[in-house]
């Protein structure tokens, strides 16, 4: 069963590199139908029962990096004024990623969580297959991506000859290493967030190193089943309980929600 699930893998990467041309460049190019400039998603963050704080995931801009147009993402989540008291967050997630290849080229990382702090640079040469950091330059694969970088580009993907507990592969890179990043399949649910009721698949990304928040914990994704493949929530378990962000909100949308009852 292990070596059939690789097998599916290796297609599925391989069905991406069959149907994407290189450009002048040399770097590839992929149909995005999931995302574009203008998206912003708004989510309430729950600890229990409270509401903890807000997030958002946004595109504001398309900029210019290393000669190349580039989705400026920001993710944030920040507690509200009642919960400060007992833990303040303040965390800010920073990507730029090609628009015609979507691969990383620049990634930030800023956390504020209670007394604890942590800040991570890294730019991806992906033209000389190098990431600098503030340490140093480390030898990466091509397209290798960050942590928030893989979630859009996972967005992008096709999960539609996937069965359960399959998985697709990727790598991300952090601090001074390339880390296994599979996306693990775990069917499809209707789900009911403040934003609505979806049809949603269910994702779960196995981080290794380098993902979201201080507490590393496993990751739970609920994406619209459709092209847009928009979260609606997200479900994160650390040491002390669990993490809930539902959907609250949603605007400039790439394309229309087939997925939204």
């Amino acid at each position: 069963m292990k070596s059939f699930k690789s097998v599916i893998t290796i297609i599925i990467l391989f069905s991406v590199s069959v149907f994407a041309t290189d450009d002048k460049d040399g770097f590839r190019k992929l149909e995005n139908k999931a995302f574009k400039e203008g998206e912003k998603l708004t989510f309430d963050v729950k600890y229990g029962f409270v509401t903890a704080g807000i997030a958002t995931m946004q595109v504001p801009a398309v900029k210019r990096i290393s000669g190349r147009d580039a989705y400026h993402i920001i993710f944030e989540v920040n507690t509200v004024p009642s919960f400060d008291m007992f833990y303040k967050v303040r965390d800010r997630y920073e990507t730029y990623i090609d628009k015609e290849g979507l691969f990383p080229w620049r990634f930030e990382q800023h956390i504020r969580e209670g007394g604890y702090s942590r800040d991570f640079a890294a730019f991806f040469d992906q033209r000389k297959g190098k990431a600098k950091t503030s340490e140093g330059e480390y030898e990466i694969p091509k397209y290798v991506h960050d942590i928030v970088s893989a979630f859009y580009f996972a967005r992008t993907l096709d999960y539609s000859d996937l069965k359960v507990g399959e998985t697709i592969f990727l790598q991300n890179f952090y601090k001074n290493k390339v880390y296994d990043l599979n996306v693990k399949y775990h069917g499809k649910e209707t789900v009911t967030v403040p934003a609505g009721t979806f049809d949603c698949i269910i994702v779960e990304p196995l981080v290794q190193e380098g993902g979201l928040f201080k507490s590393e914990g496993n990751i739970i994704v609920w994406l619209t089943d459709d092209d847009i493949k928009m979260p609606v929530r997200v479900k994160t378990k650390v040491i002390v309980g669990a993490i809930d962000a539902d959907l609250k909100k949603y605007e400039g949308l790439k394309g229309k929600l087939k997925s939204k009852r």
